[in-house]
């Protein structure tokens, strides 16, 4: 796949009538490394030998050619997001395996904003001072979670905590009066973070690589939630530190939202608007061809190898379809024709109706296989994401690949599309790639299918994603 991708960019660029392109490129060299943090060491798989991994950096409508070289014993593969690289092991690899995209303006072109004096890439992550693949394999196997990470991360540092005080943080320098640009990245596996400075307003101008109305704001949730599963309540510091600042000037610690901040966050999500400017247009699809529902959450299915769920194991669904990953690429499977890959029979709505938000069903077991919804070229798709309340109600943070949408509506218990929809917003919703579909509620999306392929959706909660959806 690598080897294809970079054929690809560089055929572009051998043609420039066709694609007028700044070429850079970057050597990912795929190592082993000790690192030591809270107070104890252990050797983690990183990118050029550092933790987050290089940030990289191009203008719009640049090509960029990533060789990836791996040299440790386990297969990688790399996935833009920002960028993340990641492998079959999970977690236990994963957290030291990611980095940052940074995608600048085209030259001269100005952000729709003050330029600011500097820009900062802040990646906040997480940090296992042990764990094995066993562990990993056995929660993956029971349709647990893992172990929960021993601290989070604000660009590789834990800072100091009572179990290490000798643990470093992170340090801003900064000079007053002066603006500084924070590209805020949430690396975690399972979880979903508050960000905050004391002492300071941020302003949020851009939410998943699209401009937004400014507004101020003193915490971003990046998404909102309110998780089921245990989290890492360590909380992770930085430094912000004022040129000239005397040694002796004592350090204002900031008082971090509580975990259920669940009015935070919605005072964060709901402020979010599209630019929908001239030069920045919100092209919401006024009317759709596809009407979709999908009820996401949880089911159980029998599992005879599972001794830990007593002969079952605790899956995740769409629409009560649990994902197979398939061993062919779906595309290729497309292309080739290649049949018994996957069929095309996913519900474009719940087969069996229920109060999903209420008392779940007496039959948890779903259905497992490669389905996949065929969408016609240039048609336009309303999607509602409906929480389910099966084992537990949950926020699903849902990605859809190779598309931007609009949040075009959102709300608390079953939807309701006789009322609900009466209240989108079909103006300024925001665009997003991402988006926190509410603890016992839904969001609604509108898109144009303008960008033929095969996409993956699911939900990004790393565990999520592995039990199928």
């Amino acid at each position: 796949m690598d080897s294809f991708i970079r054929l690809l960019l560089l055929v572009a660029c051998l043609f420039p009538a066709l694609v007028h392109c700044n070429l850079r490129r970057y050597n990912f060299d795929v190592v082993m490394k000790k690192s030591t943090k809270l107070c104890s060491s252990k050797s983690i798989v990183t990118v050029n030998g550092r933790f987050p991994g290089r940030t990289l950096y191009a203008r719009e409508g640049d090509t960029v050619i990533v060789k990836v070289t791996n040299h440790v014993k386990y297969n990688v593969s790399i996935h833009c997001i920002h960028y993340t690289v990641s492998n079959s092991d999970w977690a236990e690899l994963c957290p030291p395996f990611h980095g940052a995209i940074v995608i600048l303006p085209k030259r001269g072109v100005p952000y729709p904003f003050p330029k600011p004096d500097k820009e900062v890439v802040v990646v906040l992550g997480e940090w296992w001072k042990s764990d094995t693949e066993a562990v990993i394999n056995q929660a993956l196997k029971s349709g647990l979670a893992p172990n929960v990470s021993d601290s989070h991360t604000i660009n590789g540092h834990p800072g100091p905590l009572s179990s290490c005080s000798s643990s470093g943080g992170f340090t801003l320098p900064v000079e007053s009066s002066k603006t500084y640009m924070l590209r805020i990245i949430n690396a975690a596996l399972n979880e979903e973070l508050f960000f905050k400075i004391a002492g300071h307003k941020l302003t949020v101008v851009e939410v998943d690589a699209t401009y937004v109305k400014p507004f101020k704001i003193d915490t971003v949730p990046p998404l909102s939630w309110t998780l089921q599963i245990a989290v890492d309540n360590v909380t992770a510091t930085a430094t912000l530190h004022y040129s000239g600042t005397l040694a002796s000037t004592p350090t204002t610690i900031t008082k971090p939202p509580p975990q259920n901040a669940t009015a935070v966050a919605n005072n964060f999500i709901d402020s979010l608007r599209s630019l929908n400017s001239k030069t920045y247009p919100a092209r919401v699809p006024q009317t759709v061809d596809h009407n979709l529902l999908f009820a996401v959450g949880l089911g159980v299915n029998p599992c005879p190898s599972c001794k830990a769920g007593n002969g079952t194991r605790v899956v995740a669904s769409m629409n009560n379809v649990t994902f197979v990953m398939p061993t062919t690429a779906l595309l290729q499977a497309h292309f080739f024709n290649i049949s018994g890959v996957f069929s095309t029979d996913f519900p474009g709505n719940p087969p069996n109706v229920f109060n999903y938000t209420g008392t779940p069903p007496a039959n948890l077991q779903t259905n497992s296989g490669t389905k996949v919804y065929r969408l016609a070229y240039n048609s336009t798709v309303q999607l509602v994401i409906q929480d389910t309340g099966i084992i537990a109600p949950e926020n699903h943070p849902i990605h859809l690949h190779g598309f931007n949408f609009f949040a075009v509506g959102k709300g608390l218990g079953n939807f309701n599309p006789k009322t609900d929809q009466k209240k989108f917003n079909l103006v300024d919703p925001v665009e997003r790639n991402t988006i926190g579909v509410p603890s016992g509620g839904w969001v609604a999306i509108r898109f144009r299918a303008d960008n033929p392929g095969v996409w993956f959706m699911h939900c990004h909660l790393e565990i999520h994603t592995n039990l199928g959806t």
